[in-house]
Formats: structure tokens, C-alpha cells, sequence
């Protein structure tokens, strides 16, 4: 197999080189350290989509790398995300503990996103049936979407309208801490973007979710992403009142 074997696993390192500086950031803290946070994130995500693609471009899966792949994704779609929580909900406003006991203990409610996302990833590791569709909400779902709120809280500091104020909400960041971890390991179903061919009849849902997320990313850029994981939610539950494809 030559060189072309270890192409996926270096990307799949540059995947928790993300992951890591993603880590570094959240831990400083700061507005802007945590945007920075979740950019990435972002960029870990893209390069988990490439490891993966280029694995089964270049034929060069490997045990190696499923596990490899598991560890990075741990650091950036479980630890990452988990310190951006921590952060956002220390910093939030309507919190019920303020001045009321010296330790605000809330924050520490983000550490279930670690945790259920190794609990997620290991019983993704030894599930051999969640390869067209998942059980539970896959773990740079909720990343991503973790992700997106620095950035929207950036974006929209100076309107600080009523989007701004829910996102920076403690309840609504507590919700975001326990449900989505919650999510993660729950046998919920849901989709998964990889096809099996490329048949409108066979993938309908699946372009919906792809042409509706590309018109709210054109119109409301990074504002729309807590939206496109709503509609994921919503679509996968469809499928499964349904049996829609």
C-alpha cells in the first residue's frame, strides 16, 4: 500500500492538532479566546470528514486508524467542546446561583459532553450497524453546534437582540450541557450523510437536509447553525415515524 496508507491517519492528526489548539483557547476563556475555540472545531470537523473520505478513496482503512479516529474525535467533538460550555455558562447571564453561594457550581454540568462522548464514540467502536444511519446524535453534531455559539455570541454582541440574549442564557446553556450529552447516548436514530447511491427516490430526506442547511448557512451564515441541528433533529425524527429515506 506504500505511502498512500498513512494519508488518512496524518490527516486524522491534524484532526486533534485542531482539537488540541481548540482545547488551548477554551481553557484562556476569553470572548474571543472562545470564538477561537470553536473555529477549531470547525476545522477539526472538515478534517474528519477527510480522513474518512480519503480512507476509502485510497482503499486504506485500517484498525489503526478506527481507533486513531476515535481518540482524536474525543479531544476535538467531546473535551473541546466541553471546556466551551464550561466557559460560556460561567460567563452567561440569569444564573439562579449568582451571589447566592461562593462556588458557582453550574459550570461543571459541561463535563457530561466529555463524558457521554467517550461512552458515545466506544459504543460506536464495537456497533457494526451504524454505517448509513446512527444511533444517537453523532459526536461533532454536537460539537459543531457547541461550537457555533462563541462565534454568534461575537457576531452579535453589539445588537445583543433576542437571539443573543437565549444563547447566553445559563438555562439555555445547561439544556445544551445535559440534553445534547443525553442525545449522544441515547438509541435515538438518526441519519447519516454517507449514501449509498446517489438516487433522489433512495435520499430524499438527506437532500432536503443538505439544500435547506446550504440556503440558512448563505442567509444566515454561522447564525444558522443551531438552526441546521434543530432540522437535523426534526428530520431524523420524520424517518422514524415515517421509514422515509
Amino acid at each position: 500500500m506504500g505511502l498512500k496508507k498513512h494519508i488518512p491517519n496524518s490527516i486524522t492528526l491534524l484532526n486533534l492538532t485542531a482539537g488540541i489548539t481548540s482545547v488551548y483557547f477554551g481553557v484562556k476563556g476569553s470572548p474571543a479566546d472562545l470564538a477561537m475555540a470553536g473555529l477549531f472545531i470547525f476545522i477539526a470537523a472538515a478534517f474528519d470528514f477527510l480522513d474518512g473520505f480519503s480512507a476509502r478513496m485510497l482503499h486504506a482503512k485500517s484498525d489503526i486508524g478506527l481507533q486513531l479516529d476515535s481518540l482524536s474525535d474525543m479531544v476535538s467533538f467531546g473535551l473541546a467542546p466541553g471546556f466551551i460550555l464550561y466557559q460560556m455558562i460561567g460567563m452567561s447571564h440569569g444564573n439562579p446561583l449568582e451571589d447566592i453561594v461562593a462556588i458557582n457550581v453550574l459550570p461543571y454540568f459541561a463535563i457530561m459532553v466529555p463524558w457521554m462522548s467517550a461512552l458515545r464514540l466506544a459504543k460506536f467502536n464495537i456497533d457494526d450497524s451504524q454505517t448509513y444511519s446512527f444511533k444517537g446524535l453523532p459526536t461533532p453534531a454536537l460539537a459543531i453546534f457547541t461550537a457555533s455559539l462563541p462565534l454568534i455570541r461575537q457576531e452579535l454582541y453589539n445588537d445583543r437582540g433576542l437571539f443573543y440574549m437565549l444563547i447566553t442564557n445559563t438555562y439555555f446553556l445547561l439544556i445544551v450541557a445535559i440534553f445534547g450529552s443525553l442525545l449522544l447516548v441515547s438509541s435515538f436514530p438518526m441519519f447519516s450523510l454517507k449514501f449509498r447511491n446517489y438516487r433522489l427516490s433512495d435520499n430524499i430526506i438527506k437532500y432536503v437536509f443538505l439544500l435547506v442547511s446550504l440556503l440558512l448557512l448563505i442567509f444566515l451564515q454561522v447564525t444558522a447553525i443551531p438552526f441546521i441541528f434543530l432540522f437535523y433533529l426534526f428530520l431524523s425524527l420524520v424517518i422514524y415515524l415515517t421509514d422515509i429515506q
